[in-house]
């Protein structure tokens, strides 16, 4: 497995005008990017050599980053300091990851076609992987509400022929609650939904879709029984050339929206006004917030996973 530590700085500018390698004279007063962003700081290679990487998440306990490599069937596990290891395999070729209100790490599984709970490494349940007795597709990204309840997303993309497979028993790629042992059908009308956020307050809920032919984030406002209603959209890539599609997705707790996208990490504040693009040198899937100061991005980046040091 390869591994670097070195800083690598780019050439290419963000959005609003802000290089990524440039001096702190450089930087203009008005860009809101630099508000966020550590002084002078750039995605840095954490390790490299994957099939696929997605679904990131730190664990304090471990002190360390969790993410999966889809097609490597392997939740893995790497330091700050970059050494990396195996947390699970086979993972049932896990995407998302997040720990629940009782620390318990929840897998979003595609082979699985599950959400599965670990209470250890060596120990595991299925937390739900029908909808009305037919099987899930592949769920692909979870977030839990206060309340306990999971909201995840249901593409079909570890499916044999994703849509068209023999074995898709969902007609549709869902956005689904599951409270209590009861799952809730939120919206049947993305053809590729994928990563979702909620907002501080848990008054809005995020959806990514990572359709090539409608790459959008959607808003929604989350009524007081849990479900969704007034859709808006807070991004749409139209004919955008740069090369990303809206995928994993987080919500900061001044409650702005980094959500990957063409051109790199999106950065929208809560009124949905884009304040600037991250780029990195591979592609992003997903991000996350954490590292021992609290104030590190966590990239996942097709083979590659990467850190952003933030203010």
């Amino acid at each position: 497995m390869k591994k670097s530590n070195i800083n690598t700085c780019l050439l290419a500018i963000l959005t609003l005008g802000w290089t990524a390698c440039s001096s702190p004279s450089a930087e203009k007063e008005d860009d809101p990017l630099a508000a966020l962003i550590a002084e002078g700081a750039t995605p840095t290679l954490l390790a490299d050599g994957f099939g696929f990487t997605e679904g990131p998440v730190w664990s304090p306990a471990l002190e360390a980053w969790l993410f999966s490599d889809i097609p490597g069937n392997t939740i893995h596990q790497v330091t700050e300091a970059g050494e990396v290891s195996d947390y699970i395999t086979p993972s049932q070729n896990s995407n998302g990851l997040i720990y629940n209100s009782m620390s318990h790490l929840i897998a979003a599984e595609h082979s699985g076609r599950a959400l599965r709970v670990y209470f250890r490494p060596d120990s595991s349940a299925i937390l739900v992987d029908n909808y009305q007795g037919a099987k899930l597709n592949s769920p692909n990204d979870v977030v839990q509400h206060s309340n306990g309840s999971y909201y995840f997303t249901d593409p079909p993309y570890g499916l044999n022929g994703q849509d068209d497979s023999e074995d898709k028993e969902v007609k549709y790629n869902g956005v689904y609650r599951f409270q209590n042992g009861e799952m809730t059908l939120l919206d049947s009308t993305f053809t590729r939904p994928n990563g979702l956020a909620f907002s501080p307050d848990e008054q809005y809920l995020y959806v990514t879709q990572s359709d090539a032919a409608n790459r959008i984030i959607a808003k929604y406002e989350v009524t007081t029984e849990g479900t969704l209603a007034n859709r808006t959209l807070l991004y749409e890539a139209g004919d955008e050339p740069a090369k990303g599609l809206p995928d994993g997705i987080k919500v900061d707790d001044k409650g702005n929206v980094w959500s990957t996208g063409p051109g790199g990490i999106l950065v929208f504040d809560s009124n949905g006004t884009q304040l600037g693009t991250i780029t990195v040198p591979q592609v992003p899937t997903n991000l996350a917030f954490g590292g021992s100061d609290g104030k590190t991005l966590f990239i996942t980046a097709q083979s590659g996973v990467y850190t952003l040091k933030l203010r």
